[in-house]
């Protein structure tokens, strides 16, 4: 799919946001090497919460929340630090699981806060997903690919048309990524 938007003219992507999926990582850095991944933390906190006994969850997710929520990567390490103090003998596997995954948890702290309210979370994005859904399971079959492709524009049309409210800081977000990625940047 990433060698498809390719060769549909899609040469540069500055950042993903993605699940927690295997091989994200490893395509995407085929396809465009220069682009960031960011993983979701809302799936990053689910995960790790497979490995957390019930009776500590809120707790933990109370201390987890000063990583991820931390002004400066350097200060999320830190935080990171400090909460596997407190937790990593109970749950190495959950603390583990960050660990690993830091590269593409922390990307968003190289961006200002308003574009990492957008970034770190694909919640937006499984939406979309939710709404697409809701139209097409209600057909059991499509005859062939253009049927469920003009379904999915419909929808999409309907979709978008709910869109009405733009978002609070959007010309902020415009002139950090116009800095962040200058030379790259085009519009």
């Amino acid at each position: 799919m990433l060698n498809e938007l390719k060769s549909r003219g899609i040469q540069d992507v500055y950042l993903f946001c993605v699940d927690g999926l295997n091989g994200f990582r490893e395509a995407i850095g085929a396809v465009y090497p220069k682009a960031g991944i960011q993983r979701c933390i809302i799936h990053q906190i689910r995960a790790s919460m497979r490995y957390v006994n019930y009776k500590h969850i809120k707790a933990f997710v109370a201390d987890l929340k000063e990583v991820y929520t931390a002004v400066t990567e350097e200060a999320a390490l830190e935080n990171l630090m400090a909460f596997k103090e407190k937790w990593g003998d109970k749950y190495p596997a959950a603390i583990k699981s960050w660990e690993d995954n830091w590269d593409i948890l922390s990307t968003f702290f190289a961006y200002p806060p308003a574009i990492r309210k957008i970034i770190y979370t694909t919640n937006m994005i499984e939406g979309l997903h939710r709404q697409f859904r809701k139209v097409t399971k209600t057909k059991s079959v499509f005859p062939n690919d253009d049927a469920l492709r003009k379904m999915v524009y419909l929808a999409s049309n309907n979709i978008v048309k709910k869109w009405t409210q733009r978002y609070r800081e959007w010309d902020m977000v415009l002139n950090h990524l116009a800095l962040l990625f200058e030379g790259r940047y085009a519009i």
